[in-house]
């Protein structure tokens, strides 16, 4: 099966290259920047007035050299020609390129459909964009509790690195790693926010009261 290693990409910061000025591109762009991509460039002769303000817009036909520099290439047009031209230059340069199009070559890896809650995202692939799309809905749909998750998640970017830097032995800092993925952990939460969980935490692990709250 193609495309079937998922990877999440950290972007801040990297370039990353849409060419295509219309509805697919805006969608690409749109999606970056959910995902925290702080530096987007649009290469297309016209551009859609829906593009992001954020996004860079090179008024342009596409030239192999626009994609210079680029940690991540979408090619989105709406010429087949142009598509296949973006993805030659990408993979000249070693750049992963993904192309929007129906069939033929669609690059080295597809978006699948997302579903984002704080630092929570749910991805779906299963080949075809329209069933990935329905079956990321009916997931959604019923999960009920993904509000106290994300808020759990949040935290964790704090606890997780306190927890791996304290002085827990390495199977007690394991097995707190563990609790705190557990329901009792989500409970002390619910009934007293991010101090109730310290303090169930403590309690727990009393080797943590010596040390610096997180």
């Amino acid at each position: 099966m193609a495309y079937s290693y998922p990877i999440l990409l950290d972007l801040e910061g990297k370039l990353v290259v849409i060419v295509g000025g219309g509805k697919a591109a805006v969608f690409k762009a749109e999606g970056l920047i959910e995902a925290g991509a702080t530096k987007i460039r649009c290469i297309a002769p016209e551009i859609d007035k829906e593009m992001p303000q954020e996004v860079a817009k090179v008024y342009s036909r596409f030239v192999p050299s626009h994609v210079d520099g680029a940690a991540l290439v979408f090619a989105a047009t709406n010429s087949s020609e142009t598509n296949i031209d973006v993805v030659r230059a990408a993979r000249e340069r070693n750049i992963p390129v993904a192309r929007v199009a129906r069939e033929g070559d669609l690059g080295d890896f597809v978006v699948p459909a997302n579903w984002r809650v704080g630092p929570i995202v749910v991805s779906v692939s299963t080949g075809s964009p329209a069933l990935s799309r329905t079956l990321r809905d009916e997931i959604k749909g019923n999960i009920t509790s993904i509000n106290r998750y994300a808020q759990m998640a949040e935290l964790m970017q704090r606890l997780r690195p306190w927890l791996l830097d304290s002085s827990l032995d390495p199977v007690r800092r394991y097995q707190a790693l563990l609790d705190m993925a557990g329901e009792p952990a989500l409970q002390a939460l619910a009934d007293g926010g991010g101090e109730g969980l310290y303090r169930w935490l403590v309690e727990r692990y009393p080797e943590l009261k010596l040390e610096k709250a997180p």
